[in-house]
């Protein structure tokens, strides 16, 4: 384990004693637990970002080179169409 230095204002680490004081700990437990907390998140974000690119990479989902979307296609959906199909209502709708 390393030993840090830190500068801090008086009056601030006047305050941080009072708390830990009153928790029954020390400011070097409460600045260690939240160092510990940064790089644990740290590490989450980074695992999460390894995840996302071996998704990308193993994904079968591939667009076809130089394809690019219109609009009658994002639009053309079954969902969409039901006002063509006055049978496909729910029950009771008019």
């Amino acid at each position: 384990m390393k030993n840090i230095t830190l500068a801090i204002d008086d009056e601030i680490i006047e305050k941080v004693r009072t708390y830990a004081a009153e928790r029954k700990t020390t400011v070097n437990a409460i600045v260690r637990r939240h160092l510990e907390k940064i790089a644990a998140e740290n590490d989450k974000r980074a695992e999460a970002r390894l995840h996302l690119l071996r998704l990308a990479e193993t994904s079968e989902g591939r667009m076809t080179p130089g394809y690019v979307w219109n609009r009658e296609e994002l639009y053309d959906r079954p969902v969409l169409r039901r006002h063509e199909h006055p049978g496909l209502r729910r029950e009771g709708e008019k």
